[in-house]
């Protein structure tokens, strides 16, 4: 009979068990026995078994609940195996570990007993099969809800931390814009003075900040993109109109390359603006006063290249690849989110496009932008 079967060889089984969940364990997962695991549901699966040899074997639905399961409160077996979930979770192991920890106990128990000669009948094996079949259902859910709670709270602890950020860097420019207008309506300062210079950076911040905060919402939403066919030249033309008026607040000098006319882009017009632009925010942000910053498009073979070119002196060793992660700042002006470069690659990638950086030490730095080449038709018009 399995129960005595188990009872006789309980502890042969559990060293079993241990052995297969020591092979695949996550590194640092302590050898002992889980609280809620293997030893706990083979207990109840030996009480389960003797029950059912009595006159009321009923009764052992209280312990491994009827076939097809039930609610978790309605058995031993169910309860335990929900704990068992979240702890499994909490050592780091994956859902499919979940399964293969109560399917370890199955194998050990029919290898042990065809190794022994030990006679088990039908009725118990599915006895054993629904007892398995309910622990794995009820720990799985179990550890697919809590994964699921501890990621929610991961992510509403990003978005707090994002918005925090946002609010704080809207406050400022906004309190500096407002500032700035209070004392040239006093009359006292012109607008073409250093204070109207104030009040332009604290406008063209703001504007920025809404640009990258859309781009960011299109690139996280995983919105659409609406890829159309539109002349680099006009392109890139738009794009000189808006940074040579930043250039001049942040005091730099913009050089702009003449544009094949036959050039054309297939792309998301928005969010390529938006990346473009802020790459040439962060080449003011960071290039050196009275210094030159340079926008190239051209073609090389398939491909469509724009680099915005800057004077910050050159990066730091490490930070190529560091200064795309979400809220990297690597100078020493620490303004702004630290989020633009993270989002510009997403929009460019979601272009089927590549935003690479390098380094040019002691000069600066040289960001591009790959992207498809295509070509305008002979005398078609362009789009802008």
């Amino acid at each position: 009979m399995m129960h005595k079967f188990l009872i006789a060889n309980r502890a042969e089984l559990i060293a079993r068990c241990r052995a297969k969940v020591a092979k695949r364990a996550p590194p640092g997962m302590c050898e002992e026995e889980l609280q809620h695991g293997v030893t706990i549901f083979l207990d109840q699966l030996i009480k389960t078994l003797t029950m059912e040899r009595t006159a009321d074997s009923s009764r052992s639905r209280k312990i491994s609940e009827r076939a097809g399961g039930g609610k978790p409160a309605l058995s031993e077996i169910s309860e335990s195996a929900a704990l068992h979930g979240k702890e499994l979770l909490q050592h780091g192991f994956t859902v499919e570990e979940v399964v293969h920890d109560y399917g370890d106990l199955c194998q050990a128990i029919t290898d042990l007993a065809f190794e022994r000669g030990a006679a088990i009948g039908i009725d118990e094996f599915r006895t054993l099969n629904r007892c398995l079949d309910n622990a794995i259902a009820t720990a799985a859910t179990e550890f697919s809800y809590q994964h699921d709670f501890v990621m929610a709270g991961l992510q509403a602890d990003a978005l707090n931390e994002r918005l925090g950020f946002f609010a704080h860097e809207l406050r400022n420019l906004l309190c500096t814009a407002t500032l700035a207008l209070s004392l040239i309506k006093e009359g006292h300062v012109g607008l073409s003075g250093a204070t109207g210079g104030v009040l332009d950076r604290a406008l063209i911040g703001l504007g920025n900040l809404i640009d990258r905060s859309l781009a960011d919402v299109r690139a996280t939403a995983a919105m659409q993109v609406q890829h159309r066919l539109f002349s680099l030249a006009d392109f890139i033309a738009e794009i000189k109109l808006s940074a040579t008026l930043e250039a001049q607040v942040r005091g730099c000098v913009l050089a702009v390359s003449r544009v094949d006319p036959s050039l054309a882009v297939d792309a998301d017009r928005d969010l390529l603006l938006s990346a473009t632009g802020n790459l040439l925010q962060n080449a003011f942000k960071f290039s050196h006063a009275h210094s030159e910053v340079t926008l190239n498009a051209y073609s090389v073979a398939d491909r469509i290249l724009i680099d915005v070119e800057d004077h910050c002196g050159g990066l730091p060793p490490g930070a190529a690849e560091r200064m795309f992660h979400s809220f990297a700042q690597m100078g020493a002006d620490t303004s702004g989110l630290g989020l633009g470069l993270s989002i510009s690659r997403r929009s460019i990638e979601a272009n089927h496009g590549v935003l690479s950086v390098r380094d040019v030490p002691g000069t600066g730095c040289v960001f591009t932008i790959d992207l498809p080449r295509h070509s305008l038709s002979a005398g078609s018009a362009t789009t802008s």
